[in-house]
């Protein structure tokens, strides 16, 4: 696949609606509110936002102006149907900018829907479960040969209008009922329970009954995880960075032109073959090792000092990352990099989920 960069924003905002297509009875049908989420990925051509490094906060100031007049609203006063699917579609529509890859709409920190490139909606659905695991199979020595456990999480991800929130909360019961309060290796088909392990063991359990999913990720922790969408595994490994940079190419009397800070997220992902033994695509550990040579060039690093990586803006550090970590993780396909919460950029070049 070619290499495609897209910019990344979010924006909130508070508003209460009514669900007047749910059934009777339905809770969502009284008046409520929630704190929403806006979220666009595009395909920004060159240029666009006047300056190399201006390119997400441009977005994300724009997407903050096309939601403003849903702030402290009657949703249903707004857009006719004001479900996360109808609230994406106002959005996007309003937002009226070239190369949307993707634009989703967050009404609550585990539900959500988005619409891709072609318009086509998903819903996804967020769900805990507290576990114990060992993997089996390690290396001796290895931490994960021992007994511990996690909060992990599941992220399920659905086509619409098959799939809804009422029935993805319906289908994991009985899943959550297996899987939350136990040891995962005593489940059967879990007896060696890596990220990748559990999110196909998921994906076998629900696709029978809800044909319309297309992806399951686990989140083993906050900085690690695994997707699986029925063909193909991509883990992620997330790293901090506290970086100082200056955008060169912002105008005279831009602050960004002066040294300044960013804690950055930087998440990697991985993509291959499950080892047949091991039961990973890539150890999360060996991922870490692999890139710290890397890593510790960024993190608490003045980056307007390190060679090839032009204007500090995030293309030219996406692209640095990406030559500077090919030799030692040839399976990497994906680099995410995120100056605020929700704003950033992906640079991709495998084929994605």
């Amino acid at each position: 696949m070619a290499e495609q960069l897209l910019y990344c924003a979010a924006a909130g905002f508070e508003a209460a609606r009514r669900l007047e297509s749910l059934p009777e009875g339905h809770r969502a049908r009284r008046l409520h509110g929630h704190s929403f989420v806006a979220r666009a990925r595009v395909a920004a051509p060159e240029g666009w936002a006047g300056f190399p490094g201006g390119e997400a906060r441009a977005l994300r100031e724009r997407l903050a102006r096309c939601v403003a007049p849903l702030d402290y609203a009657l949703l249903n006063e707004r857009l006719a149907s004001p479900t996360d699917e109808g609230l994406a579609r106002w959005i996007r529509e309003r937002l009226a900018l070239a190369g949307i890859e993707a634009l989703g709409v967050q009404s609550a920190p585990g539900t959500g829907a988005e619409l891709d490139r072609a318009g086509r909606a998903y819903h996804w659905r967020r769900y805990a479960f507290e576990s114990a695991h060992r993997l089996p199979n390690v290396p001796p020595g290895h931490k994960c040969g021992r007994m511990h456990g996690h909060r992990f999480q599941a992220v399920l991800r659905a086509a619409a209008p098959g799939a809804d929130h009422d029935r993805l909360d319906a289908l994991w019961a009985p899943l959550a009922r297996e899987l939350d309060g136990a040891c995962l290796n005593d489940i059967e088909g879990l007896g060696n329970p890596t990220s990748e392990v559990i999110a196909s063991w998921i994906w076998a359990r629900l696709v029978p009954v809800l044909p319309e999913l297309t992806g399951v990720t686990v989140h083993e922790t906050a900085s690690c995880g695994a997707h699986f969408d029925g063909a193909r595994f991509r883990i992620w490994k997330e790293f901090a960075l506290d970086s100082a940079l200056r955008l060169a190419g912002a105008p005279h009397g831009d602050a960004r032109r002066r040294i300044h800070g960013r804690n950055f997220a930087l998440r990697l992902h991985l993509s291959g073959p499950l080892d047949a033994v091991l039961g990973w695509t890539v150890d999360f550990g060996a991922v870490k090792e692999r890139f710290a040579p890397v890593f510790e060039r960024l993190d608490h690093q003045p980056l307007y000092e390190l060679p090839g990586v032009g204007d500090n803006d995030l293309a030219s550090l996406l692209r640095w990352i990406r030559r500077e970590a090919a030799a030692a993780l040839p399976a990497l396909e994906r680099i995410d990099l995120y100056e605020n919460p929700g704003c950033g950029a992906i640079l991709a070049w495998g084929e994605q989920p």
